[in-house]
């Protein structure tokens, strides 16, 4: 070859390579319109970097190796899934950032989306702001409440690195006999439509009027994920996972309102039901997923499988993987929670494609879908994570919006015996006040199931936060005495003296399967110290609780009734209503059942006749200074 062959090569190769670069710069570029973006990006993937996009790892398996062998496109962290124990924003913040380097070193540089449950504030991470659950929080009927607490659950998550939250939880529970009662905002679909408002708190305003496009504000703001499509509040018998059988008018009157809100909100993603309409598995339902869903409300997010969901389409889970992955895949199911069998499902999906049972075009939807929402929330140019929200994590605002939260969330069920004067609010100046009850200082009850594990933990330090009887202690004139006792026998409370007793009981933590129940009662020793302590003298009982439970037998004992439902860290908010620094405001979202043989009974039922009817709620005045 010549000297001037030589020159031509190199020239022509240069200017290759040249094209090449400046060409590579589209699908990076923000000011390049969204979709020139995807469809650059699209063209230049290979089909293992699509595929990769498509699966959801568990941290512990989210080694950098794994990242860039099979391009993964997201990790969450399970429920109770830390870097460490009381870990610090830093620690998680390098933890992502880890992760997210190995992302980046791709060929393609693709960032991953790192997904956790932040169900009632930023519940996984030591220190952070636990908000009452979704059960109290329907009870306010203020969606201007739930668009401030996405706000700060945002600012809370971002804090620690994660742009991306699994809530909110938009299920209209009809039996309280399910163990998610509380993860929902009310039996009746208008009260969860109306705090649907929480989704442009986390996600920020939607600035166009196109229905279905997902968005995300940028570095204050997270993705959020409506949950759990469809009909997973309205099993038999509350059985949790189970069939919800219901008519298409009842499904669609009932169950499906509220997504229409979440997808003209422009939520990022929907999480698939575990539950079935009909014997059909929501994660096997191209009917709803992608025929309504998708075509009908014109969703333009990614739809995400719950954990291990598509092994969960047989009975037992993982059954049969090939026909679980076919009909997940072909039911419209964008990315795939796995969360750890990753090669099993990778492996499995490039054999179904190569025998032509997914199409080419089914993973193209998904991929799309998926990178429309990382280049919305600008992941492509701020793919890093930074300490700068460090502070927002706990921070004094949001404690004393979660506080906020609490009072307007508790329902003044009973205010004084038949022709007695209201024992509410209590005074706060007087001799001597018994506070009795296992859920008077103990912050795991109070704050229930999703705080710091999955299932949620007994005692006082878990997390920080201001337990019931701490707050009592708070707001009580300095002369007045508080004695402490979790289960007073009738001897200690006849001879103690006591001008009257607060009595917090209900029921332990638990999320999920662990929590369905049959029995709906209060937890031991509770009844009998309902009975020791409202036998002798004037006593308020506060119920601890993530659903309405058996209370009946001892109402006309109890001088003063309220539902506290699982308030969180800030007990301050129940103090706050006691003692008339705030009046009681809250109306039930749900409805009180005399005995758990009416279940399943919401408003509306031909049969009703219940203990407490819903929007039932006694109110008083504050205490004028």
């Amino acid at each position: 070859m010549g000297t001037l062959s030589k020159a031509l090569c190199i020239l022509l190769l240069f200017c290759v390579v040249a094209a090449a670069a400046g060409d590579s710069y589209k699908y990076k570029d923000p000011k390049q319109p969204l979709g020139a973006r995807i469809r650059d990006l699209m063209k230049r993937m290979t089909l293992q970097e699509k595929i990769g996009q498509m699966v959801q790892i568990e941290r512990s398996v989210a080694t950098p190796e794994v990242m860039k062998k099979y391009f993964i496109g997201s990790v969450l962290s399970g429920g109770g899934s830390v870097p460490s124990q009381k870990a610090t924003p830093e620690t998680w913040v390098n933890m992502v950032n880890e992760i997210q380097k190995a992302s980046l070193s791709t060929r393609l540089g693709i960032p991953m989306i790192y997904g956790i449950d932040a169900v009632h504030g930023h519940n996984n991470v030591y220190g952070a702001t636990i908000f009452p659950h979704n059960v109290g929080l329907g009870v306010t009927r203020d969606p201007k409440l739930l668009r401030r607490i996405g706000e700060a659950t945002a600012l809370e998550v971002r804090a620690t690195g994660i742009p991306y939250a699994f809530a909110p939880c938009i299920a209209v529970c009809r039996d309280p006999r399910w163990g998610r009662c509380y993860e929902s905002y009310s039996e009746d679909y208008r009260i969860v439509q109306q705090m649907t408002e929480i989704i442009p708190g986390l996600q920020g305003d939607i600035p166009t009027k196109r229905k279905g496009v997902p968005f995300v504000g940028g570095k204050t703001k997270v993705a959020a994920c409506a949950k759990h499509f469809v009909g997973d509040g309205g099993t038999t018998r509350g059985i949790d996972e189970n069939n919800t059988v219901i008519s298409s008018n009842g499904l669609f009157g009932i169950h499906m309102p509220a997504y229409y809100n979440a997808v003209n909100k422009g939520v990022a993603t929907v999480m698939v039901s575990y539950s079935a309409w009909n014997g059909l598995r929501m994660h096997a339902n191209k009917a709803l997923v992608t025929g309504f869903l998708k075509n009908k409300l014109k969703f333009r997010g990614f739809v995400i499988s719950d954990w291990q969901g598509i092994d969960r389409i047989t009975t037992p889970p993982h059954l049969n993987y090939s026909y679980s992955l076919y009909a997940g895949i072909s039911a419209g199911i964008d990315m795939i929670m796995v969360p750890y069998n990753y090669t099993e499902f990778i492996d499995e999906i490039n054999s179904q494609i190569q025998k032509k049972l997914i199409p080419i075009s089914r993973i193209d939807d998904a991929v799309k879908r998926i990178l429309r929402v990382k280049f919305t929330m600008g992941l492509f140019e701020e793919p890093l994570a930074d300490l700068s929200f460090a502070n927002q994590l706990g921070s004094k605002e949001h404690r004393e919006l979660a506080r906020e939260a609490v009072r307007k969330s508790l329902v003044l069920l009973k205010n004084g015996k038949t022709g007695d004067k209201p024992l509410l609010p209590l005074p706060k100046k007087t001799g001597k006040i018994l506070v009795a009850g296992a859920h008077a200082d103990n912050l795991g009850y109070q704050c229930g199931g999703w705080t710091i594990t999955w299932q949620g933990l007994n005692g006082n330090d878990l997390t920080v936060g201001t337990t019931i009887l701490t707050a009592v202690k708070n707001t009580v004139a300095p002369t007045t005495q508080v004695v402490y006792n979790a289960n007073p026998d009738a001897n200690f409370v006849k001879s103690g003296k006591f001008d009257y007793a607060i009595v917090v009981v209900g029921e332990p933590p638990y999320a999920e399967m662990f929590g369905d129940s049959t029995n709906l009662t209060i937890s031991d020793p509770g009844p009998s110290t309902i009975q020791n302590v409202c036998g002798s003298m004037k006593c308020v009982v506060v119920v601890v609780s993530g659903r309405p439970v058996v209370i009946q037998p001892y109402v006309s004992a109890i001088d003063a009734l309220v539902a506290a439902w699982l308030p969180g860290t800030e007990g301050q908010g129940v103090a706050d209503a006691l003692f008339g620094d705030y009046g009681f405001t809250g109306k039930l979202a749900r409805t009180w059942f005399k005995s758990v043989k009416q279940l399943p009974m919401n408003v509306g039922d031909r049969h009703y006749d219940p203990l407490y009817p819903f929007g039932f709620g006694l109110t008083t005045k504050p205490y004028k200074v």
